[in-house]
């Protein structure tokens, strides 16, 4: 698969801390007035499972892959990569997305494995770590803080939990991934009831 051109920005934060609304208020505002899209893997994986005839690209045993990857809470690793770089191609192609548009990326990569195949893709420039403790994810997530969870099914307390430890352990290393290759990270730390529109203009460094 080619890669591709777009400047594309890397939302990271474990669950409830607010990456999809910020993801759509980003691509609603756009970056520079430029247009912008916004990429929410984890929405796709629900969608592709639920609704397969959108994605034709996947075979019906990656689909069987990933219902039971959404069941376990699981990641995709290094060698079913090609899952996620098939549905993120589909979306960069349908969007028509160039070296004149911008892509936020959210859920993906989710570990250093993804991190290091996304490479070959594309190359992020910005980073946009959404700090949130795991009270304060609790507390968003049982009030809807984000408006983002009302249809979601996967909330109970013993799933946030095992979210927030592969979170801490899978994911939150991606930041120093980042460092290490001298792409900024920016850290907002996020507040029980900070508003979505408060998060966006703390995210100002974006271009």
């Amino acid at each position: 698969m080619p890669s591709f051109q777009c400047t594309t920005i890397l939302l990271l934060g474990p669950t409830g801390s607010g990456k999809t609304p910020l993801g759509d208020a980003l691509a609603a505002a756009g970056c520079n007035g430029r247009r912008t899209a916004h990429f929410d893997f984890g929405a796709h994986l629900r969608a592709a499972v639920t609704t397969p005839k959108h994605y034709p690209l996947m075979a019906p045993a990656d689909v069987t892959l990933l219902k039971q990857k959404l069941l376990d809470n699981a990641l995709l690793e290094d060698h079913e990569f090609y899952i996620a770089e098939r549905i993120l191609g589909s979306f960069v192609t349908t969007r028509n997305l160039d070296s004149d548009s911008c892509l936020i990326l959210n859920g993906l990569p989710r570990h250093i494995g993804q991190a290091e195949a996304l490479e070959a893709l594309l190359s992020v420039s910005q980073v946009i770590y959404l700090e949130c403790s795991p009270e304060v994810v609790l507390h968003r997530i049982h009030a809807n803080t984000g408006g983002d969870r009302s249809e979601r099914t996967d909330d109970s307390p013993a799933e946030i939990q095992r979210k927030l430890t592969i979170f801490t352990e899978r994911t939150a290393p991606l930041c120093d991934f980042y460092r290490s290759r001298n792409i900024p990270v920016r850290t907002i730390r996020i507040e029980p009831g900070m508003s979505t529109e408060t998060v966006l203009s703390m995210s100002r460094f974006v271009k």
